[in-house]
C-alpha cells in the first residue's frame, strides 16, 4: 500500500506537467486542427529561460529567497515565451495556413528541429542543474520503514496545474476570447463574416499556449533539478499523447489524459519495468481509441455540409 501511494503521488506530480503542455496542443489543434510539434519545444525553451534567469538572480545577484525567485522567473518565462510563439506562429505557421494540409505539419517539425539546435549550441549538450528549490515535504504514511512523502514542490505543481486549468476554462467559456476562439474552432470563414479577428484569436492562442508550457518548463526544472536540450522531444510527444486520450479540443481532457500518462508510467515503472513504461503508455492510448475514437472526453467530429 505505501509503494503505491507512493507511485499515485509521483504519478499525478508528471501527469500534472504533461497535462499543462498538452493544454496547448489540444488549443491550437481545436482551432486550426493542426498539431504543432513545436510546442515540446518550446517548453525544453523556457525551462532553459527559467535556468538562466534563476541562476541571474540567485547567482550574480545574490537573491536568497529561492520562492520569490521561482516566482519571478515564472513570469519572466511565461513573457518570452509567449512572445516566441507568436513570432514562431507569424513567421512559420501564418503563411501556411491557405496551403495544404501538410505544409504546416512540416514547418511544425522544422521549428522543432531549430529550437532544439539552437539550444543544443547555445547552451551545450550536457545537463543543466540548478540549485535545490522547496526541499522537505509532508510525510503522509511511514510504515515498514518506507516513508510515503509528498514534497512541497509536488504540492505547487499540484495546486498550479489546478489553478491555471480552472482559469484558462473560464477564459475559454465565459469570455470574449474564448467565445471568439469556439467560433473559429467551429467555423473560421464564418466566424470572421461575423466580426472576430481570426489571425489575432489564432495569435492568442499560441500565446496562451505558450504560456502554459513555460510554467510547465519551470515547474519541469524545479521539480528535477536538472534540463537538457532533448528534453522537448519525449514530453511533447507524451503531452500529444495526453491531448488525443483525454479528446482532443477539451482542456479539462488534456489534463486528465495528462494525469493517466502520468500514472501509467509511474505504476508500470514502479511495478514492472521502467524499460517499457513508453510502451505501456502507447498501448494503453490504442486501446482507448480502438473503443473511443474520439478520446475520453472530445466530441465526434460533425462533418459540415
Amino acid at each position: 500500500m505505501d509503494v503505491f501511494l507512493q507511485q499515485l503521488i509521483n504519478g499525478i506530480t508528471l501527469g500534472s506537467i504533461y497535462g499543462l503542455i498538452a493544454i496547448g496542443y489540444t488549443m491550437v489543434f481545436g482551432i486550426i486542427g493542426m498539431v504543432n510539434f513545436a510546442h515540446g519545444d518550446v517548453f525544453m525553451t523556457s525551462a532553459f529561460i527559467a535556468l538562466i534567469f534563476l541562476l541571474v538572480l540567485t547567482t550574480v545577484l545574490g537573491m536568497t529567497s529561492m520562492i520569490l525567485a521561482l516566482i519571478i522567473v515564472m513570469v519572466i518565462a511565461m513573457v518570452l515565451t509567449s512572445l516566441m510563439s507568436w513570432a514562431i506562429e507569424r513567421v512559420a505557421y501564418r503563411p501556411l495556413r491557405g496551403s495544404f494540409r501538410l505544409a504546416p505539419l512540416i514547418s511544425a517539425i522544422g521549428m522543432s528541429i531549430v529550437l532544439s539546435n539552437f539550444v543544443q549550441v547555445a547552451q551545450g549538450p550536457r545537463n543543466k542543474p540548478i540549485p535545490p528549490i522547496l526541499s522537505g515535504g509532508i510525510e503522509v504514511m511511514n510504515s515498514n520503514n518506507f516513508a510515503v512523502t509528498l514534497s512541497y514542490k509536488q504540492i505547487l505543481i499540484w495546486v498550479t496545474t489546478a489553478v491555471l486549468l480552472a482559469g484558462f476554462w473560464y477564459l475559454v467559456q465565459k469570455t470574449s476570447l474564448g467565445r471568439a476562439q469556439r467560433a473559429c474552432e467551429q467555423d473560421r470563414k464564418m466566424a470572421a463574416l461575423l466580426g472576430v479577428n481570426v489571425d489575432r484569436t489564432i495569435s492568442l492562442t499560441f500565446v496562451m499556449g505558450a504560456a502554459l508550457a513555460a510554467v510547465a518548463g519551470t515547474l519541469f526544472l524545479s521539480y528535477y533539478g536538472v534540463v537538457n536540450f532533448s528534453d522537448g522531444f519525449v514530453p511533447g510527444v507524451k503531452a500529444f499523447t495526453a491531448a488525443v486520450l483525454g479528446g482532443i479540443g477539451s482542456l479539462p481532457g488534456a489534463v486528465i489524459g495528462g494525469l493517466l500518462i502520468g500514472l501509467i508510467e509511474t505504476f508500470w515503472s514502479g511495478y514492472f519495468s521502467i524499460d517499457y513504461k513508453d510502451v505501456a503508455a502507447f498501448s494503453i492510448l490504442a486501446i482507448v481509441l480502438i473503443f473511443m475514437p474520439q478520446g475520453l472526453l472530445g466530441r465526434p467530429e460533425v462533418e459540415k455540409v
